[in-house]
């Protein structure tokens, strides 16, 4: 088994990277994903968040309404620290459930792991639990990323420049990397480097 970690900041088209891997025949897990179920209706995860944030942010089908959650933590840091310390042990479970079930189907399975807060929650240090074989950034300027938040998503510029500041910087995520994928260009060119690091990958 190989494990890859992905990694990059909002906007910087980690998904098109995931969906390609996958394509190649990786095993693909998405840590957004998995925090939507660790406060899924009914979860554990779910009923603490609502203790400390409040039960305004519980849907009328029993659901979290994430946007107002987002509106709270990305404006206040102590608040998503607080969110961070409920949602990412969870994650964390979810995610060795789902690498250890990808192994048990294919003892060589290459399985490749989106963490949008890599950097950010010591995903990368020794002490984590896991054992990377790769770590893999996409990588595109804070100006292209916010262009693409306001004209894909249509989010503020002063949002989208808010939650840019939120995470690591380029340069704390360039320094955990193995391979840099330029997501600046076209989705070609991405894929074009998503191809060669996936013949690396299957070489090794």
């Amino acid at each position: 088994m190989q494990l890859i970690a992905l990694t990059g900041g909002i906007a910087a088209g980690k998904s098109t990277i995931g969906r390609r891997l996958a394509e190649l025949g990786a095993h693909r897990i998405d840590a957004d994903e998995l925090a939507r179920a660790a406060v899924a209706p009914g979860s554990p995860g779910l009923a603490r968040v609502l203790a400390r944030f409040g039960e305004h942010l519980r849907t009328s089908d029993g659901a979290l309404d994430r946007q107002a959650l987002g509106d709270i933590v990305f404006r206040d840091a102590a608040a998503l620290e607080a969110l961070n310390a409920i949602v990412h042990p969870e994650v964390r479970r979810l995610a060795e459930e789902r690498i250890a079930a990808a192994v048990q189907q294919r003892a060589d399975a290459v399985v490749v792991y989106e963490i949008p807060l890599f950097v950010e929650t010591g995903a990368h240090d020794s002490g984590s639990g896991f054992d990377w074989d790769w770590v893999l950034v996409a990588d595109a300027p804070a100006e292209t990323r916010v262009r693409r938040m306001v004209e894909l998503r249509g989010m503020a510029e002063e949002e989208a420049r808010r939650r840019i500041g939120n995470q690591a910087s380029d340069a704390d995520r360039r320094a955990v990397a193995d391979v840099m994928i330029d997501t600046s260009g076209t989705e070609q060119q991405t894929l074009d480097q998503v191809d060669a690091f996936w013949r690396r990958v299957t070489a090794a």
